[in-house]
């Protein structure tokens, strides 16, 4: 009798005492990494109390959707997901903390064209070179892969005069988008955010002597109003746990121990 008592007794305390609400955390994310998070996301919210509200743009650039803008403007944000060649301005400008930075990924570029057509030869910078000189228009994004095809690759190649005329910049918008339209014959962006997109075929990798491998790391932000659950967030998502999923959408994991953040 007194056990059940006592039972009564702790079920009552419980029920008095109300339950910690749940975070809500803020999260702007670049595309590269977005495939992967939305799936995470889904399963840390089913794991946890914790809301997450997430915000999207590109690690780098101008635009005023993209990521450094939306700080520089002071939109409230928790966590921040990036190319880690974004992040250090960013640290710089005391927008994220240094010490929670945490790789998560790595990502390449790859090329597509709008479904349907003959899928061009990439499979050697020779073949690469004449394929964009031969192509009528020529599509990359506003945010790192686009900075390195456009400032680097075609140099490379030699073809930046050739091709300076039918080469354009994206912004705001998936690249693999302007390709499904035909309003781009060929389409570079990290493979991860050409892979979800209908109405294209992937052709493949850049060749491995002119592929760009960049990381995608994770940060807290220093006005963050939940660190404790951006942690956990960051944690997540850089655990083996997550590494699976993040495959699958066509990045590298990179899967760190929880307990190193």
């Amino acid at each position: 009798m007194k056990a059940i008592c006592g039972l009564l007794a702790a079920l009552a305390l419980l029920v008095a005492v109300p339950a910690r609400a749940a975070d809500e955390i803020k999260v702007m994310t670049s595309g590269a990494f977005t495939e992967a998070y939305q799936q995470l996301v889904e399963q840390f919210q089913k794991t946890t109390r914790h809301r997450v509200v997430t915000t999207y743009g590109a690690s780098m650039g101008g635009a005023q959707d993209s990521i450094p803008v939306r700080l520089d403007r002071g939109e409230p944000v928790d966590v921040v997901i990036v190319i880690e060649a974004a992040l250090d301005p960013l640290i710089k400008k005391g927008h994220v903390v240094t010490a929670s930075r945490v790789q998560l990924a790595r990502s390449m570029i790859g090329i597509a064209v709008r479904k349907g057509t003959p899928r061009p030869d990439i499979s050697t910078i020779a073949a690469l070179r004449q394929t964009l000189i031969q192509a009528k228009s020529i599509a990359y994004s506003a945010s790192a892969s686009g900075t390195y095809v456009s400032t680097e690759l075609f140099k490379r190649l030699g073809i930046a005069d050739q091709v300076k005329d039918k080469a354009r910049r994206i912004e705001s918008e998936r690249v693999g988008a302007v390709v499904a339209r035909g309003d781009a014959e060929i389409g570079f962006q990290q493979v991860s955010e050409l892979l979800p997109i209908a109405g294209i075929d992937y052709v493949g990798l850049l060749p491995a002597e002119v592929q760009q491998v960049s990381i995608i790391s994770a940060a807290i932000a220093t006005k963050a109003t939940a660190p404790s659950a951006a942690k956990a967030l960051i944690e997540f998502l850089a655990s083996p746990a997550a590494a699976a999923t993040i495959q699958k959408t066509g990045l590298e994991p990179i899967a760190q121990a929880a307990h190193q953040r």
